[in-house]
């Protein structure tokens, strides 16, 4: 079950090269970094140059998706690539899991796609009218349609320079395994090694998992090549400002990993003693919003000399489905995922730190749980600035009108919250807490400055065009005599 008052992030890749048990450590790595996509999983193994790939995949968590029978089938392979998967480019479905898998004039080809390409719609309106036929709506597929086509490594290269947007992904050839990431480096992509096999990873944590040591970081605009003949690096791309996503920083990432680096939660308990800085408060507890607020909440306590109060209780066992009891229990969304510790807030000046509040959905039923149980003053704060822009580069609040903070004034927030003040971190103490250069990082979320510009009308021509062609398509079926004189 997703949060409703989080954003989802994109997707998790796994890649392993010239191990025994390739497909066991890919498993492992995919449940490190379950938080990056639960939608649906899938892991494609191959043997040698001449094998078919093994591939299996489903819908669901990476337990539920992968039972004995299906990893002894995918053991026999010594090269493995695996995805995690949350849909913001195309639908959930099962022909939309990840990896996907090929096998054309090349060769067969699997790719594991973390991102967004802002260039998609063009690209696939130009494929299929040159005969491309796709068989899913996700944007992956597009890269797999343009690898396909020529032959050569340089053509390979010159076909990577088509795709624009965020793109982190691993791609599985039948002699190499490929990693790949944006001139931007919008996504994160590490490198690791495991005696004498390579692994590649969206985050640390799955390299610390199965005990792989952490080279580091592909560079943005990196392509990796690792082969039988060792590792080498290429760099097709034409040069560009960094612009990493620093919400991986507030949210995404989990905080045992390291970006740049640095551990995410050391950057995020320096989040919340910006946070202080910037708005304190007179209270008698600090209560954190599980588990992503933590870490922030911890700084702000510290900071304040304010007593920390883990009031908020998780419910780590919710599955996927469960049955929405409508007006059975009141709040049941929220109350099923944190229910609330009584005591601890009754009758006291309360601060609620949260690292997000995106659509407010949630964040308003924790408030008035916090007055049920007798809380005297309830005060937020927020450890990154408002949402007020859409997100085109893999996160999924594509529509602005979505936002709270696009709907309110902040000097609002407060009283559709429900709270005795907001606050949030400001875009300067968000970077500061970094510890990195202002100019490294894309902000569009929050500033409205898009690193990659996106052309919305564009887009909606080639989707309206494609939908007329669809139309016409099967008007053309249903009464073929209307058509039996055209050429």
């Amino acid at each position: 079950m997703n949060n409703s008052d989080k954003p989802r992030d994109e997707c998790g890749v796994f890649a392993v090269y010239s191990h025994p048990d390739s497909a066991l450590l890919t498993y492992y790595g995919l449940f490190a970094l379950q938080h990056r996509g639960q939608e649906s999983a899938g892991i494609v193994t191959a043997a040698g140059s001449n094998e078919p790939f093994n591939i299996h995949r489903g819908m669901g968590l990476v337990s539920q998706v992968f039972q004995e029978k299906d990893l002894q089938q995918l053991r026999i392979g010594t090269r493995a690539i695996g995805h995690v998967r949350y849909s913001t480019s195309g639908s959930s479905t099962l022909k939309n899991a990840q990896p996907l898998v090929v096998d054309c004039a090349r060769g067969q080809l699997a790719i594991a796609h973390n991102g967004n390409l802002v260039n998609a719609a063009v690209l696939r309106e130009e494929l299929e009218s040159n005969g491309s036929i796709f068989q899913t709506t996700v944007d992956s597929e597009i890269i797999l349609h343009l690898l396909a086509r020529p032959t050569g490594r340089k053509n390979v290269l010159s076909a990577l320079r088509l795709v624009e947007g965020a793109f982190s992904f691993v791609l599985m050839g039948e002699q190499e395994i490929i990693g790949v990431r944006d001139p931007f480096g919008f996504r994160p992509l590490v490198l690791g090694k495991l005696d004498d096999a390579f692994i590649l990873a969206s985050e640390t944590c799955a390299l610390d998992l199965v005990h792989a040591d952490y080279i580091r970081e592909i560079e943005p605009g990196e392509v990796v090549i690792i082969n039988d003949d060792g590792i080498r690096s290429e760099w097709p791309f034409k040069e560009e400002r960094k612009a990493f996503c620093i919400f991986e920083y507030v949210y995404f990432a989990r905080p045992d990993s390291l970006i740049n680096d640095k551990n995410v939660s050391k950057t995020r308990v320096a989040m919340g003693v910006e946070l202080a800085r910037l708005h304190p408060v007179d209270a008698d507890i600090v209560v954190p919003v599980p588990d992503s607020g933590n870490y922030a909440a911890l700084g702000y306590s510290h900071e304040l000399n304010i007593p920390y109060e883990p009031a908020f209780v998780r419910n780590h066992y919710i599955g996927r489905t469960f049955l929405q009891p409508t007006q059975l229990i009141r709040d049941f969304n929220v109350r099923v995922k944190l229910n609330l510790i009584k005591e601890l807030v009754k009758d006291k000046r309360v601060v609620v730190v949260d690292d997000s509040v995106v659509r407010g959905t949630t964040a308003r039923a924790r408030v008035v749980n916090l007055r049920e149980a007798g809380a005297k003053e309830v005060h937020l704060r927020i450890s990154c600035p408002p949402h007020k822009f859409a997100c085109y580069y893999g996160i999924d609040f594509p529509d602005p009108k979505n936002l709270l903070a696009n709907q309110f004034k902040t000097e609002e927030l407060a009283q559709y919250l429900e709270v005795d003040s907001i606050g949030y971190l400001d875009i300067e103490g968000m970077v500061r807490a970094t510890g990195l250069p202002m100019n490294e990082f894309c902000l569009a979320c929050f500033n409205g400055q898009y690193p990659v510009p996106m052309d919305r009308e564009l887009d909606k021509f080639i989707i309206e065009r494609r939908s007329a062609r669809s139309r016409a398509l099967s008007e053309s079926a249903a009464h073929p005599q209307l058509f039996a004189g055209l050429k």
